[in-house]
């Protein structure tokens, strides 16, 4: 099977355009998991959920998975999986659960909190199965791949994501408590953040199709994301959780 990131050009494309599938979806999760895990910061969830697609970009750039475009191919992305069996497969989903658990287990020897980060990590096969095509494989070993499609139905597809998107807020804002004004208008100014990227994803213009905007466009989303959420949380507090956690 190739091994290369395929553009009509045979160039690299921007890393952000492969969160518009389940963007708002992952995330929604994590901030309502924050309930049932009030010791684990904002951030660590944020970081286990997208756990595979933060690998992802540089599993491509050593050519070790595949991604081909086909303008059309569905009606929500362009992008044709063609190999992603480490970063994507079920068998490795739990490998990278388990990795990511027992890590956060090691530094914080709390178990209940290392579960529900390693099933965070794991989480991401199970909504990319709802949207995708059948292209997610069950293990790196074979050839049998699975997904239900909803990708060919935009409308749906948007409407499922901000069912999640929009309960993982309620759930936040309700299972947390704002300590200064900064914890209240930072959770709206970082879910005005998440509905204007994942519109941009959705509806502007296509990716740059230069390897060093990879990894630019994918390192400034990080760090915004996963900055909000240590901003956020640190201004909030709920159940067990104390500024300064991680």
């Amino acid at each position: 099977m190739s091994s290369s990131l395929v553009w009509p050009t045979g160039t690299f494309v921007m890393y952000q355009t492969k969160s518009e599938i389940m963007f708002l979806g992952h995330y929604g999760l994590a901030l309502a998991a924050k309930k049932i895990a009030p010791k684990v910061s904002l951030t660590m969830l944020f970081v286990a959920v997208e756990f595979v697609d933060i690998l992802w970009p540089f599993l491509l750039l050593f050519n070790i998975e595949t991604v081909k475009i086909h303008p059309g191919f569905t009606e929500v992305t362009p992008f044709e999986f063609v190999h992603y069996p480490y970063t994507h497969s079920l068998f490795m989903g739990i490998v990278w659960g388990i990795i990511v658990g027992s890590g956060y287990w090691f530094f914080k020897k709390d178990v209940k909190s290392a579960v529900i980060v390693g099933l965070a990590v794991l989480s991401h096969w199970f909504l990319d199965v709802v949207v995708h095509i059948p292209d997610l494989p069950l293990t790196p070993f074979g050839d049998f791949k699975v997904g239900m499609g909803l990708w060919h139905y935009k409308l749906i597809t948007v409407l499922l994501e901000s069912i999640i998107f929009f309960g993982g807020v309620y759930m936040y804002a309700k299972s947390t408590k704002a300590i200064n004004a900064q914890g209240t208008w930072g959770l709206w100014i970082m879910t005005g953040f998440f509905l204007l990227a994942n519109a941009y994803n959705m509806f502007g213009p296509p990716p740059e199709d230069n390897i060093m905007m990879l990894f630019v466009s994918f390192v400034v989303l990080q760090v915004i994301v996963l900055g909000l959420a240590w901003w956020v949380d640190g201004n909030r507090v709920g159940g067990e959780f104390r500024v300064g956690k991680v």
